[in-house]
């Protein structure tokens, strides 16, 4: 055995866990924490300009690749308050990572100390295990406990608040015989296998949901795999975007009531049969149950139990690992095809693919100020397959999910469910690390990137290269348009005249406040602003270039038109489609069909 600090443990074992890329920022309570990281050498360390936006990064960097959990760091206090909208975030979307709090000593956690808060009980329900260490000998196991979490069943964050003392004690460990907890996944029988594919082949017009949880479980392949011997076409959800492409002939496009498409609702709208697999009914997908379940039947499958039912009674539901469902369906679905006893579903597919083929929105306008449809257009153009695009929420989210592609899972990062503003930075700067050399792409609106703006100094410093594309129209365009059915324009401006940017004649950014070229340029960035749609392909070449040179973030910022309306409804049927639609190939040239053919 060897003798060492709790600390130089608690960093042993997070090596040999392979979790070694940390975003915070160090401190008196957290030091001796960063010392064991010095000493031992295996783990990167980002430092942060706010412990938000350290936890943010962790998670961009846990959902760049299979496997990764990031870890956030930071001393007592604030640090820890800090971090639980990044908590919040994680625990929304199901996704693993592991905080690190320094606390004030354990003798004085009753005497309100300097800094001293109870963070345990803060982060407890945002986390699948919130503790402080009081005794140093249990720091190795509450580590292993924490991996074991993170990993096992419906995956999520673990906080660990370590008092400055019990750092600092030394305790008897021998990390040459430490191993990693079991992982424990439920997984799918043959006979529960057996019977969602009776209940899908006794079907007409059937569609497999892919949720997010197919993506967790790294099984996006078996996901294609099964619709293409079953011949099904598949509707991903905004967490399961990516898991099959969206150029693949059985992708039937997004259903819901903000990101999703025309050609989506309404082939969700014409089936009699619903496999969802890892996803979990959220209310922007389907919009009242009631409608989205009408004339339909219903299989689950989810890893967590108490997910099936809870947002409606499905007719079968399954708890299992996704892909160890996908692997079961699969065997079934290739013995029955080896006897002949599939129906063939070559019509209904086709059928999709002719709504994926018509029933497109305007993306090609040419204003002055720019409608947001056209940067989608020329990002589309822009970046092909092989790029990554992280986003929260906002309608350029809304805007960019109906309107992007996106070609392989994990290509669309987005904090979907809890959608704080200001994620996208440090998360995009987190999918950088988890990502490098691949070409990473942020969209954010105007306030979206307001928040936490500061993180650019980090990829500047860091050599954190991508392109922040922002999409700029002076307002808090989402909530603008939830007033509308409360006639009001309330508190929901941007703009102003800035004293320290003159007014340039002909410019459409006069009065729009901020000056986002001067804050990423001061910050060390480099940045764009483009005024002309005609003007952004050559924008978007430039960035990349920028990129190339100086691996820095780039900044490319487009001026919109102050007020633009974006799609979306109350119902899967009723969705206010408030501009033009495609009627000629012209009009929507990026589409994923051209309206010239099927």
């Amino acid at each position: 055995m060897t003798r060492m600090r709790a600390v130089d443990a608690a960093v042993a074992i997070l090596v040999k866990e392979g979790a070694t890329e940390a975003f915070g920022l160090p401190g008196a309570a957290i030091n001796p924490f960063y010392s064991a990281m010095r000493a031992n050498g295996g783990i990167r360390h980002t430092l942060a300009r706010h412990v938000e936006g350290a936890a943010h990064m962790a998670d961009g960097y846990t959902r760049a690749a299979d496997g990764n959990i990031g870890l956030c760091i930071g001393t007592s206090g604030p640090a820890g308050t800090d971090m639980i909208t990044g908590l919040y975030a994680a625990w929304a979307d199901s996704l693993p990572i592991l905080c690190i709090t320094g606390q004030a000593p354990v003798a004085k956690l009753h005497k309100e100390d300097f800094q001293a808060v109870d963070i345990e009980t803060i982060a407890k329900p945002l986390t699948k295990m919130a503790m402080t260490v009081l005794e140093a000998a249990q720091v190795p196991g509450a580590f292993q406990k924490a991996f074991q979490l993170m990993r096992e069943g419906r995956p999520g964050p673990v906080l660990i608040d370590l008092p400055i003392d019990v750092q600092q004690t030394e305790i008897e460990f021998d990390i040459d015989t430490y191993e990693p907890l079991p992982v424990a996944r439920p997984a799918a029988s043959r006979r529960q296998a057996e019977k969602a594919i009776d209940m899908l082949t006794a079907s007409a017009h059937p569609l497999i949901v892919a949720g997010g949880g197919i993506i967790n479980a790294g099984a996006s392949e078996q996901l294609v795999e099964l619709a293409e011997i079953l011949g099904v076409p598949v509707i991903p959800t905004l967490m399961g975007w990516g898991t099959i492409p969206d150029d693949h002939e059985l992708n039937a496009g997004m259903v819901g009531l903000q990101t999703s498409h025309r050609y989506g609702n309404q082939t969700m709208l014409a089936a009699d049969f619903v496999i969802g697999i890892g996803n979990r009914w959220a209310n922007r997908h389907t919009g009242s149950v009631e409608k989205y379940t009408e004339g339909r039947t219903f299989v689950h499958v989810d890893i967590e139990p108490t997910q099936i039912g809870r947002v409606f009674a499905p007719d079968f539901g399954i708890v299992s690992d996704a892909g160890s469902a996908l692997d079961a369906f699969i065997e079934i679905a290739r013995e029955r095809r080896a006897a002949g006893t599939l129906p063939d579903y070559s019509a209904w597919a086709a059928e999709s693919r002719a709504r994926k083929a018509t029933l497109q929105r305007k993306t090609h306008f040419d204003n002055v100020p720019m409608k947001p449809q056209r940067v989608y257009e020329e990002m589309n153009r822009a970046f092909g397959k092989d790029v990554t695009y992280v986003t929260t929420i906002g309608l350029s989210q809304i805007a960019g999910a109906q309107l992007l592609h996106v070609f392989g899972p994990r290509r669309w990062i987005n904090a979907a469910q809890a959608g704080p503003l200001g994620w996208t930075g440090p998360a995009a700067l987190g999918v950088v690390r988890g990502k490098p050399g691949e070409t990473v792409v942020a969209l954010s609106g105007d306030y979206d990137f307001q928040f936490m703006i500061e993180e650019l100094a980090v990829g500047a410093q860091h050599k954190l290269p991508y392109i922040h594309v922002v999409v700029n129209n002076s307002y808090l365009g989402l909530i603008r348009q939830s007033q509308r059915p409360f006639d009001m324009d309330y508190h929901v401006s941007l703009a102003f005249d800035n004293v320290n940017s003159p007014h340039v004649e002909g410019s459409t950014a006069n009065g729009y406040g901020v000056d986002h070229v001067k804050v990423a340029e001061g910050l060390g960035c480099k940045a764009i602003r483009v005024e002309r749609p005609e003007d952004l392909a050559a924008a978007f070449t430039e960035a990349q270039s920028l990129i190339e040179r100086f691996q820095v973030p780039v900044v490319v910022e487009a001026i919109l038109e102050r007020v633009t309306n974006v799609p979306m409804g109350a119902e899967i049927d009723n969705i206010n489609e408030f501009e033009d639609l495609a009627i000629t190939p012209e009009d929507a040239p990026t589409a994923i069909l051209s309206l010239a053919r099927v």
